[in-house]
């Protein structure tokens, strides 16, 4: 294979890697937001079930255990936020940011025993045949089975979204959840369930990042993907398709300058290493110039609390 489509191929599955827990934890903070709640806890709850995912791979061997594990955890993590911002109807920005912090704790308390540790091997990733067509093969069929969970996850939740019924409540219930309530929908409960299943693409996303991507556990390995994860979501306007350009953005961002860097282009590591944030803050600042447009996106009632009982 010519070099420079090696490299081409390369990078475009590593941007793929790299993309799928942005892009899971996306998914999972859209289908969160259409509903009306805002939760900031999510760079958290990705550490938490990243260490778990590891510790259990690590001491049961089984990786479809690991993942089971991580999504049950982030599911009750999305239950625990729900339990203080819509049971005890605390705000809702700052029952986000504790979760995080307490997420950042926890998992590096947890993950003491497991740095440096390695884990079992397991069988090479893609599917079978097609994974070994030229070009092609390594491009797209060579990625983790979880790789394209993230990208079918995408069209199911567009098409639950915009689609079905149940969507429509659940939009109903981010826009107006007193008009919802009205009409006899369960308000908190349709919320909880949005936030369990976020819950659980954070907690896919995180046993994704310490099993497969960099398959080891260390204190802060996130780093930052939870946030970006949160401003892709507003570049995406809460739509599922854009939500998949983004994530695939900012994964391309991240393994162009490691690409670079290893070309041996003269920049500095930290310059380099900071150029997915920089991108991040760039799209948001373009986005933020029309916030006529994000409001005529953003779900009417996202980040208020709701009372049925006022």
């Amino acid at each position: 294979m010519d070099p420079l489509l090696a490299a081409a191929v390369a990078l475009v599955a590593s941007t793929l890697n790299a993309g799928t827990p942005i892009l899971l934890t996306a998914i999972g903070v859209l289908v969160v937001e259409r509903s009306g709640v805002v939760n900031l806890g999510v760079e958290g709850m990705m550490l938490v079930t990243a260490v778990v995912a590891f510790a259990v791979v690590h001491g049961s061997g089984s990786w479809m255990l690991g993942f089971g594990v991580a999504l049950v955890v982030g599911a009750l993590l999305g239950a625990l936020f729900g339990a203080f911002a819509l049971g005890l109807m605390t705000n809702q920005y700052a029952t986000g940011l504790a979760l995080a912090l307490f997420g950042a704790g926890l998992s590096a308390f947890l993950g003491l025993p497991y740095a440096g540790q390695n884990l079992p091997g397991r069988d090479a990733d893609g599917i079978a045949l097609l994974r070994d067509l030229p070009v092609l093969g390594p491009m797209l069929f060579s990625l983790h089975w979880l790789a394209y969970v993230a990208a079918a996850l995408a069209v199911v939740a567009a098409w639950f979204l915009f689609r079905t019924r149940a969507g429509l409540v659940l939009r109903a219930v981010g826009e107006s959840p007193e008009s919802a309530h009205a009409l006899g929908y369960p308000v908190r409960l349709i919320r909880l369930g949005a936030l369990m299943f976020g819950g659980a693409c954070a907690g896919l996303a995180g046993a994704y990042l310490s099993t497969v991507y960099t398959p080891l556990w260390s204190e802060g390995m996130t780093a930052g993907r939870g946030w970006i994860a949160l401003a892709v979501v507003v570049f995406a306007t809460w739509r599922p398709a854009r939500a998949v350009l983004g994530a695939y953005l900012f994964g391309g961002v991240t393994m162009l300058q490691l690409y670079l860097q290893g070309q041996g282009v003269q920049l500095s590591p930290q310059l380099m290493s900071m150029t997915p944030y920089l991108a991040t803050i760039v799209v948001l600042a373009l986005i933020s110039r029309n916030p006529r447009w994000i409001r005529l996106n953003m779900p009417a009632s996202l980040g208020r609390p709701f009372n049925p009982n006022a």
